[in-house]
């Protein structure tokens, strides 16, 4: 019950400040979703590092970049500020409610192979909802993310793939999106590389410059690359 009002407050802050936001100046509206949160660890790696705190941690770090390095040019929301579990449902209530320019949900991935490593990216499978305007926009956002992970950090990239997620199958008519795997925690190497502060700096000036470029603003260099796996 505590979960659903804290929802329904949040929800309903986002209605009141979109008007406002709109009459002030337009921003660019993102929603960053990171996965997992509170019962809920998602991945455990085998270092002992959790799915929720990773992406939770990518996210918090994309806006304050936003705010710090660019003076808050986008208007970012996050589906959780902390360590709770939001029903996907509930996501997607925010984001119908929000209806940004894009979501990105932030997840890192798991397999029972240890060799397994390497980024990832998915968007929408296609179905009989599909708008192939938005989902050539969610597939170009897919791509930038994936060339520039490779370009700025070096890491293994797996590619562009599609699934049935419902974080995307949910909003797949109201925003372009993706569903973004941010390397293997069954993977030492990838595992010990998450942890570190210098790879979430990685993580989310990433994000957030393609977002920007993406948005066709001003393109920035990547200013804390995490080392090289």
């Amino acid at each position: 019950m505590k979960r659903f009002w804290i929802v329904c407050l949040w929800i309903g802050f986002a209605l009141i400040c979109i008007p406002i936001h709109s009459q002030e100046h337009k921003r660019p509206i993102i929603v960053l979703d990171p996965g997992h949160g509170g019962v809920d660890p998602g991945a455990i790696g085998i270092n002992g590092i959790m799915e929720k705190d990773i992406v939770l941690e990518v996210a918090k770090e994309a806006i304050r970049l936003n705010r710090e390095l660019f003076g808050n040019t986008l208007d970012i929301y996050l589906t959780r500020y902390n360590d709770t579990l939001i029903s996907l449902g509930d996501r997607t209530k925010l984001v119908k409610a929000l209806n940004p320019d894009f979501i990105i949900s932030i997840h890192c991935n798991q397999a029972d192979r240890r060799e397994a490593q390497g980024i990832e990216v998915y968007v929408q499978q296609p179905n009989s909802k599909t708008n192939s305007y938005l989902r050539s926009k969610s597939e170009n956002l897919g791509e930038s993310l994936l060339s520039e992970f490779d370009r700025a950090l070096g890491v293994k990239i797996r590619g562009l793939k599609y699934a049935n997620f419902q974080v995307l199958r949910d909003t797949q008519d109201i925003c372009p999106g993706v569903l973004l795997e941010l390397g293997f925690l069954s993977n030492w190497e990838e595992a010990e590389h998450s942890r570190k502060k210098a790879s979430v700096r990685g993580y989310g000036m990433v994000i957030l410059q393609i977002l920007l470029y993406t948005l066709e603003s001003k393109k920035i260099r990547l200013l804390f690359p995490a080392e090289k796996n």
